[in-house]
């Protein structure tokens, strides 16, 4: 580019005129770069035409030059295009994975709430059976009935047994959505109504806004009981669910047990509460009055382990989106998930944050929404725009592609790849879940499965040799291995168990032929041994509690576990192939535990001394992207001053960093010179380019106390102490 001088002035007479001559070709564009404007006082418009044609001129881009350029813009073309396709993608992929686990957890829940809406229904209408009330009678003030069954309040203990209530939410909003697609009058109250400041009186007015309106204002309960007499309110019950009642204040829940209680008969409300640890747990917090108005009935959720695996089993076991993670990410997001608050919630936003990464790192991750569409073949049309000649190339240099020695020779060969590789974690699957049948005996849970058969080294395949199963307890050494309990455990399944077993395997491996038939070798055999036992007359008991009479049937048993144990051996050496051991898996795997650990878990401190020490890299400025290991004035204040205090030690002479700091702001180079008496014109144009004046001491040392400041605030140095008031301490070594 040529210097700022010569691009302000105006182009040459000739360049005028070639260009608004007729001849001058149509890509025959000479391009001018106007960097800034001439000053109003410059002498250059006043220059006689001989000096403008003296000018040098501009001359047109190299055609290689020009031709890069193209290529480049083209480049940023199909970068603009795949950075919003993948976005797209990625919206689809999770909008799938997000439905699945709705599905999985609703499922889960379902024959809980089926029997929470069962129970309401029957109760409901014994209460109607026994006769309904005239409109004047149920506005009464007190019962009509004096019987202390009459003030029985039908309440339903939901256990939980999670951790913490970010779970129990979307529980209780299902539940809430089961009742009314019932017909059942539904209002849901959280602990934050039970509160001491607004008592009672704030939960009865959540209530009648949920209920009447939400613009009643008026606490009285007869507003309640008469809005239910009336347009065929009373047809249908009146359920309150409390989602977390142990989190409630004791005295605000009992006083509105009692007042519920009161108005039992006349308006049959049934009272659903949550509970994470026992149902007995309001016994803590309830009154001994509001206790004796409860008629409990129990109802237990599954555990967050059973839906944690039910989770893991339908988005990375099931045909759901095709996106999977590496044996490192599984291990983390297990610690993750049971280190931390051990919530499905906090599983889903690390698979999700997973799966964002995952995008935005791999340019072929959009060839995921053919994984979704089950349309792999897709890829090899020419207008989807997918297999560019960058895709392509990305592609075959992918490092599990290098790996495995493939080189590229037609573009048929990516779709093809592709399709083996979204066939290929079918029959992986079917083994972990045959080996995950095993583990229920043994209460192993799928999670730990899981991660030890990601594994792409395959170390689980020596537990399977008889000496491994001798040594089991002699040579175990720290966690013992999921795969190596799973082979200790069959051998000690009872026939009974056995059976079950088989029955299982034979659905799991319906649709694979070879190794279904290896399963249905085994029920002869099965067979026989269930005949001995019965002709014995042994208990289905395990093995180990076996009579040491029955010798004949104790070879038969092991010869039968010894034959199951060959089809889980036959199963993973034949069909355990991660996907990490397979090309292309980048396109579906996301491997980089590193950054899904620190966009979890965070650096805040580290990273606040990183940019500082490395500012010119977050700021790209012309002036301090050259500077090297030098420090220039130009620099943030903050960024300067950090990176003095790395010459010292734990504690900062406030003098000596000040001084270093000046002399930053103030180099040698801009000391006070003479100036030149000279007016010319080349040393005006000099002038117009020279640094800014020096700072004065006022602002130096303003600048010098609000950076310290900031660093104080950011947390990395302590202020001078009234013992030591000259130094500052560092707290925060390191990045």
């Amino acid at each position: 580019m040529a210097p700022s001088g010569n691009v302000a002035d105006p182009p040459p007479t000739s360049t005028i005129d070639s260009f608004n001559s007729g001849d001058t070709a149509e890509n025959d564009i000479r391009p001018f770069f106007v960097l800034h404007k001439a000053s109003s006082g410059s002498s250059l418009h006043g220059k006689p035409t001989g000096n403008v044609k003296s000018k040098r001129r501009i001359e047109s881009p190299n055609p290689k030059i020009a031709k890069r350029s193209e290529v480049e813009s083209v480049e940023e073309g199909d970068s603009q295009f795949f950075s919003t396709t993948r976005l797209k993608v990625f919206d689809t992929v999770w909008s799938k994975i997000e439905k699945t686990i709705e599905d999985v957890l609703r499922y889960s829940n379902s024959k809980v709430f089926s029997g929470i809406h069962d129970w309401i229904r029957e109760s409901f209408e014994s209460i109607v059976s026994s006769g309904a009330l005239r409109l004047s009678e149920a506005v009464r003030s007190y019962p009509v009935l004096t019987q202390a069954s009459s003030k029985q309040l039908l309440t339903a203990m939901v256990l939980t047994r999670n951790l913490e209530m970010v779970d129990d939410l979307l529980t209780f909003e299902e539940l809430e959505l089961h009742l009314k697609s019932q017909g059942c009058h539904v209002a849901k109250l959280s602990s934050m109504d039970f509160s001491a400041k607004s008592g009672v009186g704030g939960c009865l007015r959540v209530l009648l806004r949920q209920f009447v309106m939400p613009t009643v204002d008026v606490v009285d309960v007869t507003i309640l009981a008469s809005w239910y007499r009336e347009n065929q309110n009373h047809e249908n019950p009146v359920v309150i669910i409390v989602d977390d009642t142990e989190r409630c204040c004791g005295s605000v829940l009992s006083d509105l047990i009692l007042i519920l209680s009161e108005w039992a008969v006349k308006v049959p409300i049934f009272l659903v509460m949550g509970v994470s640890t026992a149902h007995d747990a309001p016994r803590k917090i309830l009154s001994v009055n509001a206790l004796q108005r409860l008629c409990a009935s129990s109802f237990t959720l599954s555990s967050p382990a059973e839906r944690m695996d039910a989770v893991l089993e339908a988005v990375f076991l099931r045909p759901c989106s095709g996106f999977t993670v590496s044996h490192k990410v599984a291990l983390f997001m297990r610690s993750y998930f049971l280190c931390q608050d051990g919530t499905l919630t906090s599983f889903v936003r690390t698979l999700k944050i997973a799966c964002l990464q995952h995008f935005s790192l791999e340019p072929l991750s959009i060839m995921l929404e053919h994984f979704c569409q089950d349309g792999i073949n897709q890829l090899s049309d020419e207008g989807n725009g997918l297999l560019t000649e960058a895709t392509m190339k990305h592609a075959f240099h992918l490092p599990s592609v290098t790996r495995n020695k493939i080189t590229r020779s037609t573009f048929e060969m990516l779709p093809q790849f592709l399709s083996d590789l979204q066939r290929m974690p079918n029959p992986w699957s079917v083994v972990v879940l045959c080996i995950y049948e095993v583990g229920k005996f043994d209460k192993l849970r799928l999670l730990d499965i899981f991660c030890e058969t990601l594994d792409p080294e395959a170390r689980y395949l020596k537990y399977f040799s008889p000496s491994a199963t001798v040594n089991f307890q002699s040579h175990d050494s720290g966690r013992s291995s999921v795969i190596r309990r799973v082979l200790h455990k069959l051998r000690d399944l009872s026939p009974s168990q056995l059976s079950t077993l088989l029955k299982s395997w034979e659905n799991l491996t319906a649709d694979f032929s070879e190794m279904n038939d290896k399963v249905m070798e085994l029920h002869p055999f099965m067979r026989s041994v269930e005949a001995v036992g019965q002709r014995q007359g042994l208990p289905n008991s395990p093995k180990k509690h076996a009579s040491r009479s029955h010798s004949k049937h104790e070879k038969e048993l092991k010869a039968m576990t010894d034959k199951v144990a060959a089809v889980i051996e036959f199963m993973l050496r034949e069909y355990m192939k991660p996907v990490e051991s397979v090309p292309f898996q980048e396109i579906v795997c996301f491997k980089n535990v590193d950054m899904l650990q620190s966009a979890l878990l965070g650096d805040p401190r580290g990273r606040i001394q990183s940019d500082l020490l490395e500012s010119h890299n977050i700021l790209h400025c012309v002036c301090c992207s050259k500077r090297g290991t030098n420090l220039l004035p130009s620099m943030h204040d903050t960024s300067i001053l950090y990176t003095l205090a790395q010459e010292h030690a734990d504690v900062i002479n406030l003098h000596d960093w000040y001084q270093s700091f000046k002399t930053i702001l103030i180099p040698r180079s801009s000391k006070a010179k003479p100036k030149s008496k000279s007016s010319s014109k080349s040393k005006k144009r000099k002038d117009m380019c020279e640094e800014p004046e020096a700072p004065t001491e006022t602002l130096i040392q303003a600048r010098f106390c609000r950076a310290v400041m900031e660093l104080q605030i950011a947390g990395l140095i302590r202020m001078p102490s009234k013992r030591r008031p000259d130094f500052v301490q560092r707290v925060a070594f390191g990045s």
